[in-house]
């Protein structure tokens, strides 16, 4: 946790009807306000990184302990019903042998809501220590659990702190969650994803494969603070999303247990053909905020197609990586498992070098109060590669660059002494150039290990008929905490957080 300088916001966020409760412990940190002036000298008035503080475990009254020791079961269970439960401690020990059970159905969760089921729950404590025990789990379309002002840890691997599947829905609001074991990101969704909505609050992981948040639904995150401290920030699969308003994202990916990547990063974009996330367009937006990455790339995009949005936001890039690679890893088959990419940046300054390898592509939209200063393919001609400026929007080329095509005005380029070849001739700075995107095309699965569902295993969020087997999932998935070589225990799967 950061140490906090206690301000106070003019208004209280909204999210999903609810009000943002605990205004009075609105905080920022201090390096959080010195970036936040700086950012709105260069890019604007928005204020950007002022976020809401997480309750204290002793900032909650409890009135009542419920607890539950025994594996596979629930401390708080609410199926096709309206229930409420609030200044209550939930204590939950045990695990999951049924590691698909625990991670797409609801298995060993401490709160578990399902069949419809809406469920409110506010100023409450929540501890999980067990193997795929998370601790607030959302199942099934229909149903919604609404969480406020509440303190939230698990201790085991496979354990989440909000856990979305099978098209549930999750809001929530001003929540304090730290994950300490593998595969344990703070907020999770697997299979059939579903739609999570969280306003303020302090989340953090320290496990290997815990990113804060893992998307495999539509996830959006407001006036937060993400911390990773040996993961990525922020990984999307599929066709899925991960939207961050003014939030501040510290990134610090520094653990890998396998050698699926040879890069670390602060957010992923990727398809591990698991059947866990549909095939599709992922998305990753980031608006009025701050996203420090510690090591490594921040961004990193392979076998998926993607969108980047970017606007308005300081990125620091305080690792040895670059800003933007999209590549081929582990995942996928061989020749046609790049990163396809639209980049689409507006009232943003970029800085740092890009790579795009000979079975990926990019467009770079460089739109109104744009900036861009680095270089692409230094090292020469690799994935196509399309460039566009408008409203006035510039690049400030570091290096010499290699790109298949360009469309700009006369003042949009600096070359500032290097080169730049389109298509493979010289550019020559003051011209014009028009030119044409590139069309993306998205990966496409061709059986196991890394094309295909597993044997066993229902689409999309539906739950089979009777007890799932306890499924191996394919190996080559995880993204940075990707999947150990051998078979883990309790099907415990380092890629899924």
């Amino acid at each position: 946790m950061q140490n906090k300088i206690v301000t106070k916001l003019l208004t209280c966020a909204l999210s999903a009807g609810l009000i943002l409760s605990g205004c009075g412990n609105t905080s920022v940190s201090s390096t959080e306000t010195e970036v936040t002036d700086s950012a709105n000298e260069a890019a604007g008035s928005t204020t950007i990184g002022q976020t809401v503080s997480g309750p204290a475990r002793d900032d909650i009254s409890v009135n009542e302990t419920i607890e539950n020791n025994e594996d596979g079961e629930h401390a708080i269970e609410a199926s096709g019903e309206d229930a409420s439960y609030s200044n209550v401690e939930v204590i939950k020990t045990g695990d999951s042998d049924e590691g698909d059970e625990a991670d797409f159905y609801g298995d060993n969760a401490a709160i578990f809501a399902t069949d419809g089921a809406t469920l409110d729950l506010s100023e409450i404590v929540v501890d999980t220590n067990g193997t795929h025990a998370n601790d607030v789990f959302s199942y099934g379309e229909g149903t919604t659990v609404n969480i406020s002002d509440s303190y939230i840890t698990t201790a085991g691997n496979c354990s989440g702190g909000l856990m979305t599947t099978g098209g549930g829905t999750m809001n929530a609001t001003n929540l304090t969650i730290e994950t300490s074991g593998n595969s344990s990101a703070a907020i999770r969704s697997d299979r059939g994803g579903g739609t999570v909505t969280v306003t303020g609050g302090d989340y953090t992981t320290s496990g290997t494969g815990s990113p804060v948040i893992y998307s495999t639904a539509d996830v959006t995150v407001s006036n937060a603070t993400l911390t990773s401290t040996a993961s990525q920030g922020v990984v999307v699969e599929g066709n899925n999303s991960a939207t961050l308003n003014n939030v501040v994202l510290n990134a610090d990916n520094n653990t890998k247990n396998s050698d699926k990547s040879d890069y670390y990063q602060a957010v992923m974009i990727y398809q591990s053909m698991s059947g866990d996330a549909d095939e599709g367009t992922a998305s990753f937006s980031l608006k009025d905020s701050l996203l420090n990455n510690a090591n490594g790339d921040v961004f990193f995009i392979t076998n998926t197609v993607a969108d980047i949005n970017i606007e308005n936001s300081e990125i620091n890039n305080n690792g040895d990586g670059i800003l933007l690679r999209a590549a081929a890893a582990g995942w996928g088959n061989e020749g046609a498992n790049g990163g396809q990419v639209n980049v689409n940046v507006k009232n943003q300054s970029l800085e740092g070098d890009m790579s795009i390898d000979d079975v990926s592509a990019m467009n770079l939209y460089l739109g109104e109060g744009a900036t861009y200063s680095g270089a692409i393919n230094t090292n020469g001609e690799a994935g196509d590669v399309y460039i566009q400026l408008t409203d006035g929007a510039t690049w400030t080329l570091t290096g010499d660059s290699y790109v298949t095509a360009l469309a700009c005005d006369a003042d949009s380029i600096n070359l500032n002494g290097y080169k730049l070849y389109v298509n493979g001739e010289e550019y020559t700075e003051g011209s014009e150039s028009t030119g044409d995107a590139i069309t993306l095309e998205k990966a496409t699965s061709s059986g196991a290990p890394d094309g295909g569902m597993p044997e066993g295993k229902a689409p999309s969020g539906e739950k089979p008929e009777g007890n799932p087997p306890s499924g191996e999932k394919p190996a080559g998935e995880a993204p940075s905490g990707e999947k150990p070589e051998g078979t883990p225990p309790s099907n415990e799967n380092s890629n899924k957080n």
